[in-house]
């Protein structure tokens, strides 16, 4: 407590010197650190970028032209010999799971005899 008779003692400089430098040191980091991203950054845009390198030629009338002919194959099967196997495959898969989920509720419906 501080009377009327007491003098505020001043404090020495030397004491707000290591305030002074911790502040100074962390405005001088984040400054590295704002920098090292901002050149990240500039590294990514270089490095990505929407152009691309190899050019493809547009084939996009080629296949329409193909899936819009009316030659009696279905629409699925006209990508050649890739989507006939994909399509063999799904159908495989798909009887034999049902097949398979059908048995399942049979042996499931039909619980073993106590001996």
């Amino acid at each position: 407590m501080l009377t009327q008779d007491s003098e505020l003692v001043p404090v020495p400089a030397w004491r707000f010197a290591f305030l002074a430098f911790s502040c100074r040191g962390w405005w001088s980091i984040t400054a590295k650190m704002l920098r090292n991203l901002l050149a990240l950054r500039q590294i990514g845009q270089r490095t990505i970028s929407t152009t691309s390198r190899t050019h493809f030629k547009n084939r996009v009338a080629e296949k329409q032209k193909l899936f819009q002919e009316e030659d009696g194959i279905p629409v699925y099967l006209k990508g050649g010999i890739v989507d006939v196997i994909l399509y063999r495959a799904t159908m495989i898969l798909t009887v034999g799971g049902a097949a398979y989920a059908i048995y399942q509720l049979a042996v499931a419906s039909f619980p073993k005899k106590q001996d």
